[in-house]
């Protein structure tokens, strides 16, 4: 064993690629808010850094009627847009810019203009509820859908990206034990209707639930924004799914190359990582407050009671909400007593989210109400 332990050297692969490589993300859209471009460069696979930002750049974006907006870094390597002075607007062409920091070279790169093409209004999102077997339980869980419609013809390429939120209680008697936890998936979801008859999108599949104990045992909320996008665009973020699709491991395929919109000025040939998006959004909201059958939320928090203790007495905890959590108050008792964990996620629901009511999670309610 000693022998084979010193035989032991370290492998650097060798790649066809330029180490590094510059990554250009950003999206500009049409609504009322910062529009934010990431400025970044690639590290080689045998190192442990992923990306590393790149800061101190010039980056502005003209479109087709001469106007320039320059946008501000707000930290590094993060450019936005001054909600003040830049929206875009459908049926205008944009094009990037980007002057990297003199540290970096002064190379100038750019996108090639794209036009902003309209969105339809998403028609719908509704869930199906489903059976799904959870340690030996028939518990319900549910499928999310969308249904889009675009009768002008303009839109036949879409992407979604969503954002999930849910309320959930802790079943104790403590002090912090509603809040609310925030999801925004980042996975690619894309659909074309170019091949098909009609500009129609029916039960597109968003998202599946199927353990719902901890996100449909109260009340749940997925917002769904609504992308334009032109052939292009498509294709690249299809390049990209199918790589992602089959990559997983150091012997899988190594990711390849995706063309995109974005260039080098003086160096053409160049490959440049990323892309610059121009779309239209639509957005729509779906709430989710029902009863879903054979679910039970009481062995999420076995684990809080196996490991839990009791005290007897009404004196005070000195270490109570700081190294241990009343799970149980019974100082009522004859005699009182009181159960308590050494597990702050137990006792404090603000170890997994965020005690602050979020200010659309009433909407449901007023839409109803009118």
């Amino acid at each position: 064993m000693l022998l084979i332990g010193s035989c032991i050297v370290e492998y650097i692969p060798e790649a066809d690629e330029k180490p590094e490589l510059i990554i250009i993300e950003g999206t500009i859209t049409d609504q009322p808010e910062a529009n934010k471009i990431i400025l970044s460069r690639s590290t080689p696979l045998w190192t442990k850094k992923t990306t590393t930002r790149l800061t101190g750049c010039k980056v502005w974006i003209s479109d087709d009627l001469g106007q320039t907006s320059y946008l501000r870094e707000t930290s590094v390597g993060i450019y936005m847009t001054d909600t003040s002075e830049f929206r875009g607007e459908v049926g205008r062409t944009y094009t990037l810019h980007i002057t990297l920091s003199p540290v970096n070279g002064g190379i100038n790169y750019e996108s090639l203009p794209v036009r902003m093409k309209p969105v339809p209004p998403i028609d719908s999102i509704y869930y199906e509820k489903y059976i799904n077997n959870i340690r030996d339980l028939a518990v319900e869980g549910c499928n999310i859908f969308l249904s889009t419609n675009d009768v002008s013809g303009n839109c036949n390429f879409y992407r979604w990206k969503f954002t999930e939120t849910w309320e959930f209680h802790l079943p104790f008697d403590v002090e912090h034990k509603v809040c609310w936890i925030t999801n925004e998936y980042n996975d690619i979801f894309i659909k074309s209707t170019s091949a098909l008859s009609e500009n129609r999108i029916t039960r597109y599949p968003l998202l599946s639930i199927s353990d719902p104990v901890d996100r449909l045992s109260v009340k749940y909320s997925l917002l769904v924004k609504q992308y334009s996008m032109n052939e292009e665009e498509f294709m690249y973020w299809e390049g990209i799914k199918s790589i992602l699709d089959q990559t997983g491991g150091l012997y899988d395929q190594v990711p390849a190359y995706v063309p995109n919109n974005l260039f080098c000025l003086e160096h053409p040939e160049e490959k440049v990582l990323g892309y610059f998006s121009v779309s239209a959004v639509s957005s729509k909201r779906l709430f989710i407050k029902d009863t879903f059958a054979g679910m039970d939320s009481r062995y999420q928090y076995e684990r809080c009671i196996n490991d839990s203790d009791t005290i007897y007495g009404i004196a005070p905890l000195p270490v109570l909400n700081d190294t241990a959590w009343v799970l149980f108050d019974y100082s009522d008792h004859n005699p009182p007593y009181y159960v308590f964990t050494y597990k702050r996620s137990c006792g404090d629901c603000r170890t997994r989210g965020t005690d602050i009511r979020p200010d659309f999670w009433d909407e449901d309610e007023k839409q109803i109400t009118k």
